[in-house]
Order: structure tokens, then sequence, then C-alpha cells
């Protein structure tokens, strides 16, 4: 990208979108362009052409999704693979058809199978069943992947895709049921100090293994992919660290200063039991994480209570 490029972050509202933004101005870009969805719906084909049609960006962030954790995926379905779909077919044919010079599509770590080896290297992708709770919102990340390499089959596109591990940072979603694990137990954890209440219930036996990664990083990922990645393969984004739910809870609470006890509901589902990312394929081309998973915490938490204050002074 040259400095002086036009390059269109989609979802910059959204935690990674928002991150990639930071990332690009702390770079030196200064020709980015945004949109809201007041004024063009990612999901109205006819508001996304006109949208690249007027703009002409040369280079584009994909970040706009619809996401949430386990218990939105399992409840909302079709909302996840309708808008998810319909998102991204917009914004990559757009992007053919108004000749932009190259894409980077985020996808997810849930597009790889339940039970795929670990850790998971991008080959893994459709070699078995995926995990039932978040499938719509798998299929439809894959699908996006395939359309990239599609176009780049097709018609020589320069679009690639980025597997991002589970993401947590500045701008998350803090909603105590609707939102990722982490923030979830931040906003839980917080509530419980607060109101003083003995002991904190968390969903599952706290035994499933999970890699986090904190949003600043991932952008940093994206920056350099799209700086220095070409090959339509997808490629993986991750720490290659991993922690037990329960380690994370003690950790949060630690971090939120939360002394109660931490008990585990075994009745509600657990979801994927280990999922690790292998990034050599990253790591090989020259990028490694920065922030550790306590500071990236204490990072988060800090947001969140910004992101309280604000609530109570505009409610």
């Amino acid at each position: 990208m040259e400095i002086g490029s036009k390059i269109y972050v989609a979802g910059h509202r959204g935690m990674v979108g928002s991150a990639i933004y930071r990332c690009l101005k702390q770079h030196g870009f200064n020709n980015i362009i945004t949109s809201t969805r007041d004024k063009v719906d990612l999901m109205n084909t006819s508001q996304v052409n006109e949208f690249f049609e007027r703009e002409k960006p040369a280079y584009v962030f994909l970040a706009a999704a619809k996401v949430g954790g386990i218990l939105a995926n399992d409840t909302y379905p079709a909302d996840f693979l309708y808008q998810n779909l319909m998102i991204q077919c917009n914004v990559i044919h757009a992007a053919y058809q108004h000749q932009v010079k190259k894409l980077l599509f985020l996808g997810s770590s849930c597009i790889y199978p339940k039970m795929a080896p670990q850790p998971i290297s991008e080959d893994s992708l459709l070699s078995g069943y995926l995990e039932s709770t978040n499938e719509a919102y798998a299929i439809a990340k894959i699908a996006g992947i395939k359309l990239c390499q599609a176009y780049c089959k097709q018609y020589g596109s320069r679009f690639i895709s980025a597997m991002p591990t589970n993401m947590y940072g500045f701008g998350d979603n803090y909603h105590s049921q609707n939102s990722h694990v982490l923030p979830a137990l931040l906003r839980r954890f917080h509530e419980a100090k607060i109101e003083n209440k003995n002991e904190v219930a968390i969903w599952g036996s706290g035994k499933p293994l999970r890699e986090f990664m904190f949003s600043d990083d991932l952008a940093e990922a994206c920056y350099f992919l799209m700086q220095n990645y070409e090959d339509p393969s997808l490629i993986n984004v991750g720490t290659g660290e991993e922690v037990s739910i329960l380690e994370l809870a003690r950790l949060i609470a630690s971090i939120v200063g939360y002394e109660g006890k931490i008990t585990f509901d075994s009745s509600k589902p657990d979801g994927t039991p280990r999922k690790l990312m292998n990034s050599a394929k990253l790591h090989a081309l020259g990028y490694r994480h920065k922030v550790n998973l306590k500071e990236g915490i204490a990072k988060t938490y800090q947001d969140f209570l910004q992101h309280e204050r604000q609530i109570v002074l505009n409610p």
C-alpha cells in the first residue's frame, strides 16, 4: 500500500475494524474511508455498489460482520448466516467490479472442524464436522474464504483471507449474554465485585482450552499481511498460546479484583474442547504478537470501565 492510497475499512466501528483503523493511522495513512450502516447498509447490494463507484478505494479491509458468543450464535443462526453472507458477497463482488488493488477478508477460527487435530493448521478446513453451536457463522465465513479464492482463480483478483483466533480488546461487546467469553467474564466479575456477590457461576466445565489475541495485535498482523502476503490460501493469525477457561476466569477475577468463589455449571455446553491455531505460516513470514494475555486483559478492563462510565453519563 502506498501512503496516499485510499483505503476502505469495512466495519470500522467494531472491535477489529476500529483497531485496523487505529493501526493505519499510526503508520501514517490518512486517506482512510469508512461507512456507517445508516449511510451504507452492507447487506444492500445497490448501496454497496454506489459506495464503491463513488469512493473508488484502492485497498479494502473487510472486518464487517455480525458476531457473538455461543448463546447468540446458537439462538440466531439464520441472522448469523444470512447477514454475514450478504455483507461478504456484496463487498467482495464490489471490490472486483471496481478494480480494488487488494482486499483482506477476515474470517474466524470457528471455520475449522470441532475435532480438528491441534494445533489447527490451515489445511484442516473442511476436513470434518463443525461445532454445532456456531455452525451458521462458520459456514458463512467459509463461504467468504472460498469466494475470495474463486475471484483470485477466475479473475486474478488479489483477495487474501486471514483467520484470527479468539479476539478481545478495545471496543469489545461486553453484553453478559451475547458477547464472547472473555468480555462476558469481565462484565460478570466486575458486577459481582460491585454487588458483593459470594460466587460467580460460569457455563460449562472450565476445562476447554482457548487461545486469545489482543485486537491491536491482530490489526498489526492484518497490516503486515496486506503488505507482505499474496497467496489466496487462507492464513492463521494467532499467538500459539492457550489457556483453560478456568485459568482465564481466575486471571480475569484477579485483574478485576473479585475475591469470591468461581463455580461452573456443567449442564451448559462447553463448545469446542480445544482450539489452538497453528500460526507457523504467519510466524515464518516475520510477524508475532506483542501483547501478552495479562497485559491485554488489563487494558481491556480499563476500556470496559470507560464504556460503563459513558453509559452512565449518556443513558
